[in-house]
């Protein structure tokens, strides 16, 4: 689905060049109506990813269902910092499930609905990464082989959080977990273990999946937007650093997501069908040491001669998702060369 980027000459206005953006260009964000699915109150750390992936998705798909949408939520830091008893921050129609049933519980609801005819409401199931790559994984793949007509979404900060920052399937190699400490002579998350779910999705040929990062709000609205326009199952997965589990800084949250983009560690993409249909193009390629460097679980990486080995090795991971994507326009600067075909580099 082919877009066009827009040059804004002054942030926080709608000015482009010397006109205004027109109204069915701009942002959900920037709308006065927008819904304000997660609303003040909720106790999300500063700079949470997380919080900024959840609105921005939620309020895109309420404008694209006229809002009629119902939440399932799993347990997780989004439903603990959202829902402290007895308070909420959602402004929709939204529902706690256990940790690893958000993906049928979501199915039920949207069975129910069929049931009683109501074609007119939509569903969406959310969870983090635990509760999506893991404890959750055998029922979003059953909920992808039936097709059932809900949209899954993953907010993905690559370990379990709320419970003190353990290792998840979507951990990087080399992060250093309070499960994956950085010691011993391979310190932080093992190479070559973990799932990549959006590949896992497209295996199902589904008949939407898609990734996206909260560095890019028109990218993550417009695929939100573009997965309700489906029927059956569909997977969107975001990228939501953590700064108290990433060891960042909280004002850095939207560089490093578009710095994970820009290196080629996390390539954005859509894909309809088990194939992918388009990319978001790489602006400027940047060395994953830029991205590592600004946070403290990779700390260790540059104590060393074994850890500057261990940065080239994600540099070559880097390289080969670029290459495997097309990440980079041949002939730009940067273009990655052919890479490994070791499973061990590319995982």
């Amino acid at each position: 689905m082919p877009t066009q980027p827009i040059k804004f000459y002054q942030v926080g206005s709608f000015a482009v060049g010397n006109r205004l953006l027109p109204d069915d260009q701009r942002s959900v964000q920037s709308e006065a109506a927008r819904t304000n699915a997660l609303n003040c109150g909720h106790r999300a750390c500063q700079g949470c990813g997380e919080a900024l992936g959840a609105r921005y998705a939620l309020d895109a798909a309420m404008r694209a269902t006229g809002g009629q949408l119902i939440a399932v939520n799993a347990t997780g830091c989004l439903e603990v910092f959202s829902t402290p008893y007895p308070e909420t921050s959602w402004q929709i129609p939204w529902i706690h499930s256990l940790f690893g049933n958000a993906p049928a519980v979501a199915t039920g609801i949207a069975a129910a609905l069929r049931a009683k005819g109501r074609t007119d409401v939509r569903v969406v199931g959310q969870g983090g990464d635990g509760g999506t790559v893991d404890i959750g994984f055998a029922c979003l793949s059953g909920m992808f082989e039936r097709n059932d007509d809900v949209l899954f979404i993953c907010y993905d900060n690559e370990a379990y959080m709320n419970t003190g920052v353990q290792r998840s399937a979507a951990t990087p190699p080399a992060a250093r977990t309070t499960t994956t400490p950085a010691v011993g002579p391979q310190p932080g998350n093992a190479f070559g273990q973990g799932k990549n779910a959006p590949l896992i999705a497209m295996a199902h040929e589904i008949g939407y999946v898609a990734t996206a990062t909260v560095a890019g709000l028109r990218d993550l609205e417009r695929k939100v937007s573009r997965a309700m326009e489906f029927r059956g199952a569909r997977y969107l997965h975001i990228l939501v650093p953590c700064p108290l589990g990433w060891g960042s800084a909280p004002a850095d949250t939207i560089k490093i997501a578009r710095l994970a983009e820009q290196t080629g560690l996390f390539p954005v993409f859509e894909a309809a069908a088990g194939e992918v249909v388009s990319v978001s193009k790489i602006r400027r390629k940047a060395p994953v040491e830029d991205y590592l460097r600004l946070q403290t679980r990779y700390a260790h990486l540059f104590k060393d001669a074994d850890g500057a080995a261990t940065i080239a090795r994600l540099q070559r991971m880097a390289d080969r998702n670029i290459a495997r994507f097309g990440l980079l326009d041949a002939g730009s600067p940067g273009a990655a060369q052919p890479a490994t075909t070791s499973g061990e580099e590319g995982a």
